[in-house]
């Protein structure tokens, strides 16, 4: 019997049947339904995967005419950075690692970004930031984006100067606990915000607030809201943002924004409240089953997007890496998974970009 080479959810690599492959979509997609209250994949989308899944290539693609823009949080400059980033540590500047990428591998869009990758350390180096990116951007035709992680949990102790809320949590003083995470909230979006009015005025074309929400829903709310401060004073720089994970974490609760509940959100409501707060692209992240297949998890994170792409008309760019996007939770994904995934998310997600 026919068996497809595939991976789990942790990188191990596996042989599957047809029926096999068929049972972990069917599984995967009803899963993603259940959670998030949306609708499964139809018979011909489920029979769409598995034979994406099918073909005999090691590697595949969309079919002519079907391609998307990609958009990055480092992968531009990975061939200049260190393995941890999942880079090859060329000796070459991030100057050089982006003319490559635009010129030689022609890439749509290029992520630029700070070598600790979060705004708190990044409002610190302004100045450097500044004359990197302007001095890179005078140089790229591509659009050239600046990211970094919102990463609310830098402005707890020991590394800011908020006290963490599970202090509070063990004493169940929970209204000190909220009080602290909306502290937090509004320091680090006062943080954002300076760090994009500073390198807008250096010809910013566009800024990333990557793994939003990764401290929660208030962290996800000081996103929302900075995003608003930014369309109020800078209307015509886009603004990017990708999620922490496919639902968002009740760490507060109570926290809303225009009336919704944050906590407990699934990407096709992040996606519309992303939307309402004049986020310009979206990035849907689903969190890959380390225990279960690559389909499996394909088919979930598929799901989700498709109703993404569904509930807002703004762009979504699926997030699709190390753990996400249906692909393993490994440094490197194997490439077999990973241009399937992408196919899959692109073809039946209705996903606008990766």
């Amino acid at each position: 019997m026919l068996k497809v080479t595939t991976s789990m959810g942790d990188g191990n690599k596996i042989r599957l049947t047809e029926d096999e492959l068929r049972k972990d979509i069917i599984a995967g997609t009803e899963n993603a339904a259940r959670k998030g209250k949306i609708d499964e994949l139809s018979e011909a989308e489920i029979s769409q995967m598995v034979d994406i899944f099918l073909q005999p290539g090691k590697t595949v693609s969309v079919e002519p005419g079907k391609e998307v823009v990609v958009t990055d949080d480092g992968a531009g400059i990975s061939a200049s950075w260190g393995k941890p980033s999942a880079g090859h540590a060329l000796p070459i500047s991030d100057h050089q690692n982006i003319l490559m990428y635009e010129r030689v591998y022609c890439g749509d869009t290029c992520g630029l970004g700070f070598p600790d990758y979060s705004y708190k350390p990044v409002k610190s180096a302004i100045g450097y930031a500044r004359s990197h990116y302007k001095t890179i951007s005078m140089m790229t035709t591509i659009p050239l984006i600046y990211g970094s992680q919102p990463n609310m949990g830098m402005y707890y102790h020991p590394t800011g100067p908020i006290e963490s809320p599970s202090k509070y949590f063990e004493k169940y003083d929970f209204d000190a606990a909220l009080q602290v995470q909306e502290d937090a909230a509004q320091m680090m979006r006062k943080d954002i915000f300076y760090v994009a009015e500073q390198l807008y005025e250096v010809g910013c074309e566009a800024i990333n607030l990557d793994t939003a929400g990764s401290a929660g829903d208030a962290d996800f709310w000081g996103c929302l809201n900075v995003v608003e401060d930014i369309k109020s004073k800078m209307p015509d720089m886009p603004v990017e943002m990708g999620m922490a994970g496919e639902m968002v974490m009740g760490l507060h609760s109570k926290v809303t924004y225009k009336g919704e509940r944050l906590a407990g959100m699934y990407p096709h409501q992040q996606a519309e409240v992303a939307e309402k707060a004049g986020v310009d692209v979206f990035g849907v992240a689903v969190n890959s089953d380390t225990s279960r297949s690559t389909p499996y998890n394909s088919a979930r994170t598929v799901t989700f997007t498709k109703a993404a792409s569904e509930n807002a008309s703004i762009p979504i760019h699926a997030n699709s890496g190390m753990g996400v996007g249906g692909m393993p939770m490994t440094l490197l994904p194997p490439v077999g998974c990973s241009t399937r995934c992408a196919k899959a998310l692109v073809e039946i997600g209705k996903a606008d970009g990766l």
